[in-house]
């Protein structure tokens, strides 16, 4: 689940997709695989440069003589002295035709490589939307895919359900699993009857039950967008190229790999044709001395030691110090009529292989015909199917949330000090005597309603949150509410000073703002709905150390604003023009070392206001 082409193969418990971590190494054994000798192959010749390992013991090779392009093959992620990368799997089958057609055509455009390389391939599959997001990151190595799930629904007993075989790469099993559930436990949405994990040996399977009635869509998508059912994969090509990290496209990957491996190829050339050459010098020192063999003992014989024999050997017959050495220290069988006919034909062979080595150096066409044919090797050998789907459009998930919304009759009790709670009608009924306060705070609003409207709570700081009622905690009419900013974050100095519970946000209703500072505001209500409520939004825009004193949603047409100092002005609302949610509104009296303390909306034929 984390490598298409596994590099280390492992006997033993190496943990799970589930998060669970390996067993302790005294329980596990580990060996190299098949396809990590294409990467280590030929670096006993000279390919790669070596350098002192970390403590200056040993000396280790500073790249590996790869005989594919790993980086893109398996992908990897980290950060190392503060350049972090990303780069996903790909499918090595397509990676290797991909840099076989960079070798034969340098100058090939992105479009041709998009064509052979359609873009991650995930060990664990799934689907990947966005192309443009692949071509980008191909183009630049920056980009964005959205990576999701592979699902189906099945009908099983009659009960439908939402059936998961693949999950996006990286994404741990068992949370997804309990954030499915925990969905289902918090009833966020209705329809879910059971989370079941059912994989086993023969592949992945998450299985979710789902109610009689319920949408399958809708849950779907709603479990896509609020679980790692779907997240989104950030590609950001950062690579080490001869010492300096660059942020490469897909191009300047092969070009970079191709570029190392005709390195690789020239040096292991040049290392066996080195080899090759002192390998015949002494086949043809032995079948000069065969030649001359009864001169050449004769020599040995007349010579003091082994080192005058050699002298006497150069200096008589002119072979050569490596012949010379091959000579003295040549066991006799080595004499028989066999020996001599074999190496003869090495001779032969050594004289082929010299050539073709040393065509593979002066000619660039018979290089690259070595390095494609190697890269075909490694395909035919290690090559699997494609595992991820690629779509082109990132397909929007779309959720009618009052859908699925169960509609519900219930009580909502908002306090002074900003606390708030959903009673069940149930509760409301069977309760006696008033709800349950904190000391010294009182109920400001007490509204029937239902789980399909929304309330909308001011505060002194000009701000105001949208809290639909199906998420406001359902408690017992004598269990203390959940304070306003449990559920939407608030300044620990702002305070809620006002509500209003809206059933209707398209109706006609004009909401009413009156400052401190003695500043007015009349907004329509429809322009309080919003899609985003995860934190306060702001409904009046303050001077510094003004405060908002009044919030009223009433239809009454005159306004009566009383100040500290005893001073009233009286007149008709509809003089104070509507503006937008955010304005700052207009003066609604003047003030001289005065300020506002109340603003309230009446009838003529109200008896007091």
């Amino acid at each position: 689940w984390k490598q298409n082409t596994i590099l280390v193969d492992i006997h033993g418990n190496n943990g799970s997709m589930d998060g669970d971590s390996a067993a302790a190494y005294r329980y596990t054994e580990a060996r190299l695989s098949k396809v990590s000798s294409e990467l280590l192959k030929d670096l006993d010749k000279n390919t790669v440069v070596w350098a002192p390992n970390f403590d200056d013991r040993f000396m280790e090779p500073t790249v590996l003589p790869a005989k594919f392009p790993n980086l893109l093959v398996n992908g990897t992620n980290g950060i190392s002295a503060g350049y972090a990368t990303n780069i996903p799997p790909h499918n090595l089958g397509e990676v290797i035709d991909a840099t076989i057609k960079r070798i034969d055509s340098p100058n090939c455009r992105l479009d041709t490589i998009l064509e052979i390389v359609k873009g991650p391939d995930f060990p664990t599959g799934g689907i990947v939307e966005g192309k443009q997001g692949i071509v980008d990151a191909f183009t630049n190595g920056k980009g964005r895919v959205i990576v999701k799930s592979k699902t189906e629904f099945v009908k099983e007993k009659g009960k439908e359900q939402i059936v998961v075989h693949e999950i996006p790469f990286d994404v741990n099993k068992a949370n997804l699993v309990n954030k499915i559930d925990a969905i289902r436990i918090d009833k966020k949405i209705e329809g879910i009857a059971e989370v079941r994990d059912e994989t086993d040996r023969d592949g992945l399977r998450i299985v979710v039950d789902l109610k009689n009635g319920a949408d399958k869509e809708i849950v779907l998508n709603y479990l896509l967008k609020n679980t790692d059912l779907q997240v989104s994969y950030v590609y950001n090509m950062v690579a080490i190229v001869n010492r300096r990290p660059m942020t490469l496209g897909i191009l300047e990957l092969l070009d970079a790999y191709i570029a190392h491996e005709r390195e690789v190829i020239v040096r292991r050339t040049e290392f066996d044709l080195k080899h090759a050459k002192k390998k015949l010098e002494i086949a043809e020192g032995f079948i000069k001395m065969v030649s001359i063999l009864d001169e050449v003992i004769a020599t040995i014989r007349a010579s003091e030691n082994k080192s005058n024999a050699k002298e006497n050997l150069i200096k008589k017959f002119e072979f050569t110090e490596v012949q010379a050495e091959t000579i003295v220290t040549l066991q006799l069988y080595k004499l028989t009529n066999t020996d001599v006919l074999a190496v003869e034909e090495e001779r032969k062979n050594l004289l082929l292989i010299i050539k073709g080595l040393e065509a593979i150096l002066t000619d660039e066409e018979k290089l690259k015909h070595v390095m494609k044919e190697e890269l075909r090797n490694v395909r035919k050998e290690y090559a699997i199917p494609r595992k991820t789907e690629i779509r082109d459009e990132i397909t929007e998930i779309k959720i009618d949330t009052i859908s699925m919304i169960p509609k519900e009759e219930c009580m909502v009790v908002v306090s002074h000090e900003g606390y708030v709670k959903r009673v069940s009608k149930r509760s409301f009924g069977a309760a006696e005597g008033d709800t349950m306060l904190k000391e010294g705070d009182y109920a400001t609003g007490l509204y029937e309603a239902s789980t399909l409207d929304t309330l909308l709570l001011f505060t002194d700081l000009g701000n105001y949150l949208f809290v639909p009622v199906h998420e406001i905690p359902e408690l017992k009419w004598k269990e203390l509410g959940k304070h306003a900013s449990n559920i939407v974050k608030i300044d620990p100095g702002e305070s809620i000073i006002y509500s209003i519970l809206v059933k209707d946000f398209d109706n006609d209703d004009y909401i009413t703002i009156v400052s401190r500072d003695g500043m007015i505001k009349r907004t329509k209500l429809s322009e309080f709905k919003v899609q985003r409520y995860s934190k306060p939004l702001t409904c009046m825009k303050l001077k510094e150390n003004d405060r908002v004193i009044s919030v009223n949603n009433s239809r009454k047409p005159e306004i009566l604003i009383t100040t500290k100092l005893g001073y009233g002005l009286r007149y008709m609302v509809e003089e104070v023009a509507p503006t937008g949610i955010k304005s700052s509104g207009i003066k609604a009296i003047a003030l001289k070392a005065d300020q506002v303390v109340s603003a309230n909306l009446f009838n003529e034929s109200d008896d007091y206001v």
